[in-house]
């Protein structure tokens, strides 16, 4: 984050004796990344972090590689796959590389069980539903559209207001989530040309510790393999924190996209990066103004990288047969742009009312078995007309 948050209950001095009414010491804890050299919090706790009573390896289904997948332009719609269970076990990877998966979620219940990814950085972008993030750092509601970006181990739950229909978007990366260089000044600030600022960014509200003893489970997620911790006392018991390292979201309507003369590229819809990876939000706006502009995108080849589109919402220009929960993967060297017919429709049009999420990955995506249950078989045709 470019910014620095303070909650609760801290030292003066950092890796000094910290200590409660009855005297006894606060347990320091930091929460590092790339070593002790990226960004990091410290969180004061009224127990020891470290053991468990006991844990155990879950049987979990993971996900089934497609080997046989074509190298093809794909569609697929995810709303179509079967697919129930709390916010953890709904998740159904579509795409995967060595670096970064892709899935979604149609979470159908609530769970008490905390979740901690131990591997993984996360984004989890809220299709639909509504609710609240509790974790060590405190309360962080969400409604639809909004991007919670969650750091790798934080140990948390996702609790819905409404079961009726909640979908989900999860991105793991190996890398955190950062907001791109580009927007941000010599200081670290969102410059006056980012399209969001940071009264756009929420983050978590602390609440009061929780100082119970007894047995906590927590699932902790490490690559493919799932266990089961149980811990001796509640990990929500923290006093305080600061630091620059801490769950946040962004609201995709927040986003206030760039417009030009003549078409921009999707750079300028970046949202967020890592190291494997640069999302883009595209959301309503006007088109260019131009006498003559081409609001369609040309045709191009991403030679260096998979792209990845998942439609939220409206009506995409560039395409007919989509639909929300729609997801499409152009491979990397393959030229693709515009469907017959779209190209000339756009010109003179005034906007659109999109919403969708771009994945561009650096390092190509396997599809898995879930991308075979849910193919358009006949998307890879769909340009000769």
């Amino acid at each position: 984050m470019p910014f620095y948050v303070r909650q609760g209950e801290l030292p003066r001095v950092k890796h000094t004796a910290f200590r409660k009414a009855d005297g006894s010491l606060y347990r320091e804890e930091m929460v590092s990344t790339r070593g002790f050299s990226g960004a990091y919090t410290t969180r004061y706790r009224l127990n020891v972090p470290s053991g468990a009573v006991r844990q155990r390896e879950l049987a979990v289904p993971r996900p089934e590689p497609w080997p046989e997948a074509p190298v093809l332009w794909s569609h697929f719609k995810t709303f179509e796959l079967a697919q129930e269970g709390d916010f953890v076990g709904a998740r159904a990877v579509f795409l995967s590389n060595e670096s970064c998966s892709i899935a979604t979620a149609r979470v159908t219940r609530n769970s008490e069980t905390l979740f901690r990814n131990a591997c993984a950085s996360e984004l989890v972008f809220v299709h639909r539903g509504q609710g609240v993030m509790e974790s060590e750092f405190g309360a962080l509601p969400f409604d639809v559209g909004d991007q919670l970006v969650i750091p790798r181990a934080t140990t948390y739950r996702l609790h819905f207001d409404s079961l009726a229909d909640v979908r989900l978007l999860i991105l793991e990366s190996r890398s955190p989530f950062e907001l791109p260089a580009h927007y941000r000044n010599q200081a670290g600030q969102l410059d006056e040309g980012a399209p969001f600022c940071e009264r756009d960014l929420r983050h978590p509200v602390l609440q009061p510790p929780r100082d119970e003893r007894g047995e906590f489970p927590v699932l902790v997620k490490h690559g493919d393999r799932l266990f089961e911790h149980v811990l001796p006392s509640h990990p929500f018991d923290v006093a305080g924190w600061d630091g620059y390292l801490f769950p946040w979201t962004l609201d995709i309507k927040a986003f206030h996209p760039k417009v030009g003369r003549i078409h921009l590229p999707p750079p300028v819809h970046a949202v967020l990066r890592t190291e494997a990876l640069v999302v883009c939000d595209f959301v309503p706006r006007p088109y260019d103004f131009h006498p003559d502009a081409v609001p369609a995108p040309y045709y191009h080849s991403n030679v260096d990288s998979d792209e990845v589109l998942y439609y939220a919402g409206g009506e995409f220009m560039s395409r007919k047969g989509v639909v929300e929960g729609s997801m499409t993967l152009h491979p990397a060297g393959m030229p693709h742009g515009p469907q017959p017919g779209r190209v000339e429709a756009s010109i003179g049009a005034a906007g659109t009312q999109e919403y969708a999420v771009m994945i561009d990955t650096f390092a190509p995506l396997r599809p898995t078995l879930n991308v075979k249950r849910t193919l358009d078989a006949a998307y890879a045709q769909s340009w000769l007309g």
